[in-house]
């Protein structure tokens, strides 16, 4: 098994920042999948998954007593020819197809939602534009349930946007047929109150690509969970993140890839930037390679940038590997304060501080933001992330 590798990014001072960096056998810690909500016990805290997040701001996501009100969200979708998008009821056999819930939220989410959004993409159908879908908070709570299904050797790009104010507990699952390619980019930019709880499933077919580009930077509770398995040999699948974590928030991302196919790949790189007090950002990476996944080749790393004293970063990346005829397997988990000697290397150079501190912020991000490849939302981002900035080096 690979070690973690606790790799320093810059100085940092005691009691000012806590951080956590491990790596533990974790797979086998969850209760089994299950569309049935008493199938989970109530969590308190206390329990391996839920131990970072803080139930009492779930708004009673956890513990059965969230019920759907208000106006809940609105979703819309722009899509382009060649695909058909349907809004179906809980009986249409390809809800859950990707996945089964792995914890009480997502069991929730199932059970209540009404009616859910069916995006596909025919067979042999390459889009140009981007198919884009539209969440948009309107207060209350909610619960939902999306399918952006790929047929065989279809090629798209999806970019879902979240915003407004909501409470709300969703899965969101994604299937691709065989030598097709799906980009997603889901895009957290809620109120500053709003909750996002939501599990994401992706089925990866023979010789299929998925690449998702998760970016979160608003709301006050956001939990996510990607979560990829394969049903073919040569499947692929690429999990970038970035997130910038506020005073006050919490953002967790909790990923598990399941190789259980030969001769697949995967890579993941997740990184976080966070200022202000009690700004709590969780990584948790867990790979794991079955026995007859014999041929796998993954990575994972995780990097955090604390810009302010007071925030907080729990980063964990795991492995398990049952198998020794595997082509590469590795993780690496750095949690570090801002780099001065950066900041004096370009002050030296005649930039001011202020835009010093900006281009090393942007630097970091810089290579996760090019992975999106939809301009517009690249564009977007990045003023977000200088907007983040004005409240840190403004």
């Amino acid at each position: 098994m690979a070690e973690a590798q606790n790799i320093p990014v810059g100085s940092t001072t005691a009691g000012s920042i806590a951080v956590a960096a491990e790596s533990t056998v974790v797979s086998r810690m969850s209760a089994a999948p299950s569309f049935d909500v008493a199938d989970f016990p109530v969590p308190h805290g206390r329990e391996e998954e839920w131990r970072f997040t803080p139930l009492e701001r779930l708004r009673g996501l956890h513990d059965g007593t969230a019920v759907a009100t208000g106006e809940g969200v609105k979703v819309a979708v722009e899509a382009p020819e060649g695909v058909t998008v349907e809004t179906v009821g809980r009986d249409d056999a390809r809800l859950g197809k990707a996945g089964t819930p792995v914890d009480r939220v997502a069991a929730q989410a199932y059970s209540a939602f009404e009616q859910a959004s069916v995006v596909t993409v025919a067979k042999d159908t390459v889009l140009t534009e981007p198919i884009r879908i539209a969440v948009h908070g309107e207060g209350g709570t909610a619960f939902g349930h999306q399918v952006i299904e790929l047929g065989a050797f279809a090629e798209a790009v999806v970019v879902i946007d979240h915003t407004g104010d909501t409470v709300l507990a969703a899965n969101v699952d994604f299937v691709l047929g065989d030598g097709a390619k799906l980009t997603v980019v889901s895009v957290q930019d809620w109120d500053d109150k709003a909750v996002h709880v939501a599990q994401h499933n992706a089925l990866i077919g023979r010789d299929a690509s998925f690449k998702s580009v998760v970016v979160t930077f608003g709301g006050d509770v956001v939990r996510l969970h990607p979560r990829v398995e394969y049903t073919g040999p040569g499947g692929e699948a690429e999990l970038y993140g970035l997130y910038f974590t506020d005073a006050g928030q919490h953002q967790e991302h909790r990923l598990l890839v399941t190789h259980n196919t030969p001769h697949c790949k995967s890579n993941v790189a997740y990184k976080g930037a966070l200022q202000g007090d009690n700004a709590h950002a969780v990584w948790i990476g867990d790979v794991l390679i079955e026995a007859k996944a014999e041929g796998t080749d993954t990575y994972e790393m995780n990097r955090n940038l604390v810009l302010t004293d007071g925030s907080r970063v729990d980063s964990v990346p795991n492995l398990e590997i049952e198998t020794g005829e595997i082509v590469g397997a590795g993780h690496a988990s750095a949690t570090g304060r801002f780099d001065d000697e950066q900041l004096f290397y370009l002050m030296a150079r005649g930039i001011p501080e202020h835009e010093a501190r900006r281009l090393v912020v942007r630097g970091f991000f810089a290579e996760l933001v090019q992975q999106i490849g939809v301009t517009d939302i690249e564009e977007r981002l990045l003023a977000k992330i200088e907007e983040e900035l004005e409240a840190s080096v403004g």
